[in-house]
């Protein structure tokens, strides 16, 4: 079994693409479920961000796994395969473990180094365990590279050399933060940032409005924030001099009539972040005298290629290290259950050579008997001591052919007994 990656994110195609692949929390546990309907599929789960959708599954078969997941985004973006296809990318096996320990330090994300995306790769976690899609090798998988993640924040200078995409979208507001009317529509992870960040700015008013008061009531009392009911926005246009959304509402909720009303014809100066997949802002409110908006795709456009230069190759050592050290368990941890077989199959020769002798010497004392069984098993056990020894050391050189393979070939280590002992070690 190896671990599979199928992606797309802001590297790999424009805003506009990701657009049509964003999921809500019951399409993401949707599409996992869909995932493991696929036949080679053992385990699944997802990554969902605004900018990123990333399938990750336990799979033992590459090519039929590759076509299974890859068939479901295309349905979900309602694209042609060959208008989708080129902008997937693919991870496997050892690929697939880089890959995601590079996501959650931050080193593949939008803003290099954000440490958003750690807590998004928690909620990949949390959500394949709730659901029962994660089993032994993904929670092990994701379980350290959130380690990896909390080292790399813990252990660099990347969190101050880092923005979010909140502050990031903020610091090319038209209108300064300190004393500003704000407005922030949302009540999730993205919309919580954003009112810490403008509550830190100084910001003179925020307002947070979303769907459910209660969330909108949780998210303004944790920063003395006013919540407002989302029927209410056109009246909190009116007024505001930041407006951030994060919604990812179905349709828009800033509406280019509606800010057209509010504003009365005013060109008083008004910046729109719109952080939301699909987008909560009309793009038409953008040609307003006087508004500014602010999107993903206007960000991603901006920060490509930019890094943070503080911490960030003390991360990529970390990442490094870690994924060194996590492929040099894992190939341990597979040449496992082929010396427990080959062990189990020793002792099984030796018993029954044993049994074999007693019924030639049926009147062999007890004494000699329990010296010859020592005996032929010291034998046994410095036979095989030099076999497993090695086939552990190859095991760690990253070999082009499988030892383990080898071992149980030349052997004729039964397939099912290895399997037990695989079963064993996943506690499956």
């Amino acid at each position: 079994m190896s671990v599979l990656v199928v992606g797309i994110s802001h590297k790999s195609a424009p805003v506009e693409l990701l657009e049509k692949l964003a999921l809500d929390g019951d399409s993401t546990i949707k599409l996992i479920t869909d995932v493991m309907g696929g036949e080679h599929v053992s385990e699944a789960t997802a990554i969902v961000t605004c900018n990123r959708l990333e399938v990750y599954a336990e799979v033992d078969r590459f090519h039929g796994s590759v076509e299974d997941v890859s068939g479901l985004l295309v349905a979900r973006a309602e694209q042609s395969t060959e208008a989708l296809l080129p902008h997937l990318y693919i991870h496997y096996d050892e690929g697939a473990v880089s890959h995601l320990f590079q996501v959650a330090s931050g080193l593949d994300s939008m803003v290099v180094g954000e440490g958003q995306i750690l807590g998004q790769t928690r909620d990949a976690l949390r959500m394949g365990q709730e659901h029962g899609t994660v089993g032994p090798a993904l929670n092990t998988l994701f379980q350290q590279a959130l380690r990896v993640g909390k080292r790399a924040h813990a252990e660099t200078d990347i969190d101050r050399a880092a923005p979010s995409l909140v502050s990031a979208a903020l610091e090319r507001s038209q209108v300064p933060v300190a004393g500003a009317r704000t407005v922030v529509i949302g009540a999730g992870a993205m919309a919580s940032l954003a009112v810490a960040h403008l509550s830190r700015g100084g910001a003179g008013r925020i307002a947070v409005l979303n769907r459910t008061a209660a969330n909108a009531d949780r998210l303004a009392d944790e920063y003395g924030a006013s919540a407002v009911p989302l029927d209410r926005l056109a009246d909190e246009l009116a007024d505001a001099d930041i407006v951030v959304s994060c919604t990812g509402a179905p349709e828009p909720l800033v509406r280019l009539a509606d800010v057209v009303t509010a504003r009365g014809g005013s060109d008083r100066p008004l910046t729109v972040i719109d952080l939301a997949l699909p987008h909560d802002v009309d793009p038409a409110v953008g040609q307003l005298p006087g508004v500014g908006l602010i999107s993903l795709a206007g960000l991603a456009d901006e920060l490509r290629g930019l890094e943070a230069t503080a911490g960030v190759d003390d991360v990529r050592t970390i990442v490094g290290q870690e994924i060194a050290a996590f492929l040099a368990v894992r190939r341990q941890a597979s040449v496992t259950p082929t010396v427990v077989a080959l062990r189990s199959m020793a002792t099984a020769v030796v018993d029954a050579e044993m049994e074999r002798l007693s019924a030639r010497l049926p009147g062999l004392d007890e004494a000699t008997r329990a010296e010859v069984l020592q005996t032929v098993r010291r034998v046994a056990d410095k036979l095989l001591h030099e076999p497993t020894v090695r086939v552990k050391e190859l095991a760690d050189a990253e070999p082009a052919v499988s030892y383990t393979a080898a071992l149980a070939e030349l052997f004729r280590l039964d397939p099912d007994a290895v399997g037990a002992m695989t079963r064993a070690e996943g506690k499956q």
